[in-house]
């Protein structure tokens, strides 16, 4: 079921009622019912695929509790082993074996096709690492094993996160549903500000950017270089308002029902250095693989080469959790080359700045860091959006020639899409920076409701005059 879709604006107001209206003792079941009554509008028989990983994962983190020593990590990797069995099949089988087959026939072996006809169960990716995560935590003795099957079923399964994320740990969730949750009109008011925020995010600013975005990366030999880097600039701000507007609605659907979920993103495109950007974006996913794959590799307590190795090895298995494709490979692996490049030239660069008298703070040095960042983060992204990689070399080969702004192409989009579409760019910029320097919505809130509601009405009419209404998938979907 999309967020954005009818059948959610229907499911969700039901869904509220019902949980509020039943005892205490029946909701954490009803949130699982409901919960799968949402994952089913996708392909219902997709749901015993989540049902296993439940039930793997359930099952080995009690039989954790109950033994120890080498047994103990004997249970975690069976347990890991088997979750990510089934990621693998419906996620990266055919991926490997292309591959393979590709490689066999570079070196004359004449190998035959042995792909599966198989459909990515939506959300899968996200759904497996939470699973993950309960386990780890509970092998690490950072959080005992649940008992209760149906809490555990709610933990993975829990609508608002469920397709994609932000990817919960145990220790933040799983006790908020022994939590007594009543309607609380303050607190819903904030969800419902919040999952408007969202959905202005993806329909108003993404989808309309998709518009564009998805004509010239469909047709990229089609376009001069004016269009090829508009769509690249583009695509960079549709993926984060698609994403973080997801977020943003699954953030605010939890709040109204009395839970807390953890921030998916603060203001990337303000990011000094790349690294600074990827504590921003998606932090979810970003402390998942520093807690579980960067920390176990060394992380950064290691000497700089072995450092460096543990960035591009991180950064790349994460390029390839994104999608079964070498181009997202390729993005992972760039993003982890820009982080290692940034850690051995630092002391080059701070004494650049020094000999021509920018210190630290100057505001000179952080527009340039921003300038840079964002532009490498959104040559990354070609390769992201790319359909091949062939595809997402012409684009950056591209992007500074022939910048025709007379293209007949270019003329109809500058009429019809661009001026909302640059608008709601600037809007959602200038909303961050005001909420960055205060919460905006406490702010709001002291001023009376003669100047607050015409505010609210204002911005629901944005929402429904400006949004590009298609049901789109949100583009973490895939994932």
């Amino acid at each position: 079921m999309l967020f954005n879709s009818l059948q959610f604006a229907v499911f969700f107001p039901v869904a509220v009622a019902l949980y509020f209206a039943l005892p205490r003792r029946l909701k954490t079941l009803t949130l699982l019912l409901l919960s799968c009554v949402f994952y089913m509008a996708f392909i219902p028989s997709y749901i015993v695929i989540l049902g296993v990983t439940i039930a793997i994962d359930y099952a080995a983190g009690i039989w954790l509790e109950r033994v120890d020593g080498s047994k103990r990590r004997f249970v975690l990797g069976l347990s890991i082993v088997s979750t990510c069995i089934v990621l693998f099949v419906f996620k990266y089988f055919n991926f490997f074996v292309s591959t393979f087959v590709g490689f066999g026939r570079l070196l004359g072996w004449q190998l035959p096709d042995a792909t599966v006809s198989l459909i990515l169960p939506i959300g899968l990716s996200f759904h497996t690492f939470q699973s993950l995560s309960y386990v780890i935590e509970v092998y690490r003795g950072h959080q005992k094993a649940e008992r209760d099957v149906i809490t555990y079923a709610t933990y993975v399964m829990f609508f608002p996160q469920l397709v994609a994320g932000p990817i919960e740990r145990p220790q933040n969730l799983l006790h908020q549903f022994y939590e007594s949750h009543s309607f609380e009109h303050q607190r819903v008011a904030s969800g419902l500000k919040r999952m408007a925020w969202g959905f202005f995010k993806k329909l108003v600013v993404a989808d309309r950017l998709a518009l564009y975005v998805n004509d010239v990366f469909s047709r990229p030999h089609e376009h001069n270089g004016l269009q090829l880097t508009i769509a690249s600039v583009f695509f960079a701000y549709q993926i984060y308002c698609d994403f973080s507007g997801y977020s943003d609605i699954a953030i605010g659907a939890a709040r109204v029902l009395g839970f807390r979920l953890m921030e998916n993103f603060r203001t990337p495109y303000w990011s000094v250095t790349v690294s600074e950007f990827w504590q921003r974006w998606h932090i979810s996913l970003s402390t998942w693989f520093r807690d579980y794959l960067f920390t176990p590799l060394g992380g950064a307590w290691v000497k700089r080469p072995r450092l460096l190795m543990n960035l591009l090895i991180t950064f790349t298995i994460s390029g390839l959790w994104h999608g079964a494709n070498w181009t997202y490979v390729a993005w992972g692996a760039i993003n982890g080359a820009y982080i290692a490049i940034g850690i051995l030239t630092k002391s080059t660069r701070d004494k650049g700045y020094r000999l021509i008298g920018i210190g630290k703070t100057s505001l000179i040095r952080t527009a340039i860091g921003i300038a840079t960042t964002f532009t490498l983060t959104t040559a990354a992204l070609v390769f992201f959006r790319a359909n091949s990689f062939s595809d997402a070399l012409y684009v950056l080969s591209h992007w500074f020639r022939n910048w025709d702004f007379g293209n007949v192409r270019t003329e109809q989009f500058l009429l019809r899409q661009m001026p909302v579409a640059i608008l709601s760019i600037g809007f959602v910029e200038a909303v961050q920076y005001l909420h960055s320097r205060g919460a905006l919505t406490r702010s709001l809130a002291r001023y009376p409701s003669t100047i607050r509601w015409p505010v609210y009405i204002g911005f629901t009419l944005a929402v429904v005059l400006l949004g590009v209404y298609r049901s789109s998938q949100f583009i973490y979907f895939q994932f």
